[in-house]
């Protein structure tokens, strides 16, 4: 509220049309830009296997953290894809929060869980591992975070009374009133949300983003394919709100994500 909130500052420095945006496009599904990429990942899987020769298998690095990395990196580089629409204003987000989902176990009857983190792109790579290894850990095992359960305690209200409440939630989120440890824990207040459809032999798919919450930007990771030349490669498909920055600044950024995969010593 009056220019800033628990997770951003609001941006003024704006031409008129991407402040008029949001008006006349209310819902972030009302302003989706898709956007598929190829990406050339031997050099990448190359390294991966140097890297990970005298490693355990529960310390492995793979190619979603060079992924995750890479985000991080680009949303450092290139700030004014950190930002995200709320209450019909424009915010650029403080930290770089990365959410990604992850099943419990390989089998599909397990649970889908989220796993949201704060990363620093100054950290190194070894910090970075020991924060997303950390994380999932604790997610895969019985244990429930904050959010988890907050949601089943509102699932025991009766409908009205569950959308009421969601209802003002969505108030005060608009009114940049909701208190800064709810924004920390909730996994749908984030930069990038990122799946894995590689780690289960999937192909890359678009994703819808949420009217709830706050992430502009979805990121799926496809598997990998071996091309005609030999050379193995992955695309990545994005889902992104074309009223936090225009789409050229959004493709430019991405060139530089694909370069970073491409030549992944520049993630070490």
């Amino acid at each position: 509220m009056f220019g800033r909130r628990a997770d951003g500052v609001r941006v003024r420095e704006l031409s008129t049309l991407r402040r008029f945006m949001p008006f006349i496009s209310p819902q972030r599904n009302q302003s989706l830009v898709y956007f598929s990429q190829e990406v050339d990942v031997e050099p990448a899987l190359e390294l991966l296997d140097l890297f990970n020769r005298d490693r355990p298998s529960e310390r492995r690095l793979t190619l979603f953290h060079l992924l995750l990395r890479a985000l991080v990196r680009v949303l450092d580089e290139r700030p004014r894809l950190n930002r995200f629409v709320a209450g019909g204003r424009l915010w650029q987000r403080d930290d770089i929060w990365i959410t990604f989902g992850a099943k419990k176990r390989l089998d599909e009857q397990a649970p889908l869980v989220t796993v949201k983190l704060k990363l620093d792109p100054q950290a190194s790579l070894e910090t970075m591992l020991d924060q997303v290894h950390a994380a999932l850990q604790e997610r895969r095992s019985e244990r429930k975070d904050g959010a988890e359960r907050e949601m089943e305690w509102l699932l025991r209200l009766p409908s009205p009374l569950l959308r009421l409440g969601i209802g003002c939630v969505r108030a005060l989120d608009a009114l940049g009133l909701l208190p800064a440890a709810m924004l920390r824990s909730d996994p749908m207040y984030a930069s990038v949300f990122v799946a894995n459809l590689g780690s289960v032999g999937l192909d890359a798919g678009y994703h819808h983003l949420w009217e709830y919450g706050t992430i502009p930007i979805f990121c799926v990771l496809g598997r990998v394919r071996a091309g005609a030349d030999g050379r193995r490669r992955v695309i990545l498909k994005y889902t992104y709100d074309e009223r936090t920055e225009d789409g050229l600044y959004c493709a430019r950024s991405l060139e530089i994500l694909r370069e970073l995969l491409e030549k992944p010593s520049l993630l070490l």
